[in-house]
């Protein structure tokens, strides 16, 4: 996975039209409908927000972000699952230039909707220039879709108050429309050999001092 946010793949560089694409799912959203509204900041105070709300509801949002040239495609669901990350592959795989692509590199985490070898044979089986690649368990935070997750909520989803489902989902996107104009792909610098030498403390740390030396 390191390997492809570097463009190489099996020790080999990557071709001009091939791709890699991180994606997740944001599951959960609530649209929060405040009691009463909120105080932009002024002088000396920062905004000001109700603290008490109604509930409206919970969406999720499926994002595939393009790693090299920060592009998102994003679809809105009820709920996250296999048949809605089936169709935010759909979208992406249909759409240009992944539709036309050699190869197109799927990174994601182990969540249930894209879980295990039956996801990956399910990904090539449907779409035969997608390669689905799996995160290590417990490292959903090398997953660069999740950089742009954190931009959405902090620009654009708090302090959460949306009258109801539909302004929530237009608002995230809008926000994935005005990120692809102005965008520019993350100056991602952890590499594989920063992981393994990472791995190696953990291993030295782990076996602890060798006889003869100081504990």
């Amino acid at each position: 996975m390191l390997d492809l946010y570097a463009r190489c793949w099996q020790g080999r560089p990557l071709k001009a039209d091939e791709y890699v694409i991180s994606a997740d799912e944001k599951s959960q959203l609530q649209a929060l409908r405040r009691r009463h509204r909120g105080l932009p900041p002024g002088p000396g105070r920062t905004r000001r927000v109700e603290f008490e709300y109604r509930r409206g509801g919970t969406l999720a949002y499926l994002a595939a972000y393009d790693v090299h040239h920060a592009q998102v495609i994003g679809t809105i669901a009820p709920k996250t699952g296999i048949d809605p990350f089936t169709a935010l592959v759909a979208k992406v795989m249909t759409t240009e230039p992944d539709a036309s692509a050699r190869r197109v590199f799927w990174v994601v985490d182990n969540g249930s909707s894209h879980a295990g070898q039956r996801s990956i044979d399910r990904m090539h089986d449907t779409w035969p220039t997608a390669t689905l690649v799996h995160l290590p368990v417990h490292a959903s935070w090398l997953n660069q879709v999740e950089i742009y997750f954190s931009i959405l909520t902090r620009k654009a989803i708090s302090p959460n108050d949306f009258a109801d489902l539909d302004e929530l989902a237009a608002r995230i996107l809008g926000f994935q429309d005005r990120y692809n104009t102005v965008a520019e792909p993350f100056d991602w610098t952890y590499t594989r050999e920063n992981l393994n030498a990472f791995l190696k403390r953990l291993g030295d740390h782990d076996r602890g001092p060798t006889i003869g030396q100081a504990a």
